[in-house]
């Protein structure tokens, strides 16, 4: 592939775990050259969280490590940070996710290499921000999914509140990193100059609760966990069937909601005026809900899914992995990716969006710590002899 859309443009990773990490992934999917910074020895602890292959690296990490340059740097020596300064002054956009005030601790804090490179992206996640009086605070995606809002919107009233099983806070602070820095980089096209860009986990998660401010503030309504189903939207929720297998139908727009009472045989509530309309729908939602599961419990889900897709009414089975893998759906849009490891051939997933012309790829898979290490420090003007020095001195 010639071009992509990123092409050109160096990132620096100089983090661990999944937030940092995972925008860096984007980042270079689309084409940046993504350089990741680790510790000499073990390289990221990601590296061998979850299921393990033969050799000790984690599945998960071949996926995560796409793309990527691993070079090593100490960062608690003087000289492994003077390594990262000269790095960082070719850079286009630096990614850290260090405990806030860490990074000025070094000396590579955004405003000490403002002068030095005054073009470059910095861009920070943590788990309460740069700012404010918990800034300080540790934070992990799980408390943070908490402290957000998030957490107390999952499950059913009355029991724990429950989490899904994936580091989404994570992940969604990734996602709204990278947006960031595409958005600074289109901004410095205009400026020549770079910015900071601040991305706080809990934030990343509250920006996911919709109404819920506005709700609070206009009403003084606090929305509440609702289990399978979603509040103020009829009908819309998991239903069982005969074959103990779950769907979701999402029945709540008006037209949908007539087809669908009219395919599961209820016409009196197809017909009934006062259910045209959402509003007078949420008002019986247990009447509707106990029509639809009393019709889906007669039927297996394939059944249902085929007669409801018969009339448009959107409707899906609930998939694992192992569905995923084989549905001819994902298949024909290119969901599963083939990269060789050091012990064969492994699947991981392509990454959205499909872009026509400057399509995202994945070059290689996650590799071993330091591989790239004397290649990018020769190019950055070291000789050999120093980066072996620095070895020696367990600098890099």
């Amino acid at each position: 592939m010639s071009h992509q859309a990123l092409s050109g443009i160096r990132v620096l990773e100089v983090g661990q775990l999944l937030a940092g990490p995972f925008a860096g992934t984007l980042l270079g999917y689309f084409g940046a050259e993504v350089i990741k910074i680790e510790p000499p020895g073990g390289g990221d602890p990601i590296r061998h969280w979850r299921l393990l292959d033969k050799d000790g690296t984690g599945y998960w990490w071949r996926s995560l490590g796409r793309n990527k340059k691993s070079v090593t740097a100490n960062l608690r020596s003087a000289e492994g940070r003077a390594v990262l300064k000269r790095l960082m002054l070719d850079a286009d956009v630096v990614i850290e996710n260090f405990k806030p005030g860490t990074m000025e601790k070094w000396g590579l804090g955004p405003e000490d290499l403002k002068s030095l490179n005054p073009k470059l992206i910095y861009t920070r996640i943590s788990g309460y921000g740069q700012t404010g009086p918990y800034s300080r605070k540790p934070g992990y995606a799980s408390v943070t999914e908490a402290f957000s809002g998030f957490r107390y919107l999952n499950g059913f009233p009355n029991e724990v509140p429950v989490r899904p099983n994936l580091s989404l806070g994570d992940s969604v602070a990734g996602v709204h990193a990278a947006l960031g820095i595409l958005l600074a980089l289109l901004a410095r096209q205009n400026t020549q100059q770079g910015q900071t860009i601040d991305v706080a986990l809990y934030e990343a998660m509250f920006n996911l609760m919709e109404g819920v401010v506005p709700e609070y503030d206009g009403a003084g309504a606090i929305r509440e966990p609702a289990g399978s189903t979603l509040t103020g939207i009829v009908p819309t929720n998991t239903y069982l069937c005969r074959d103990g297998k779950h769907v979701v139908i999402g029945g709540n727009g008006d037209s949908i909601y007539k087809r669908l009472m009219t395919a599961i045989e209820r016409e009196d509530l197809a017909n009934d005026p006062a259910l045209a309309s959402n509003p007078g729908r949420v008002a019986q939602q247990q009447l509707i809900d106990a029509a639809i599961g009393g019709w889906t419990s007669a039927h297996t889900s394939i059944d249902v899914i085929e007669i409801l897709e018969g009339v448009d009414v959107p409707v899906g089975p609930i998939y694992s992995i192992e569905d995923a893998f084989n549905d001819a759906h994902y298949q024909a849009r290119g969901l599963f990716e083939e990269v060789a490891t050091p012990n064969g051939k492994l699947k991981i997933p392509a990454i959205l969006p499909k872009l026509s012309q400057t399509p995202g790829q994945t070059h290689w898979a996650g590799g071993e710590v330091g591989s790239h290490t004397n290649e990018i420090l020769e190019a950055a003007g070291y000789s050999l002899e120093e980066i072996e020095a620095l070895q020696e001195n367990g600098a890099i």
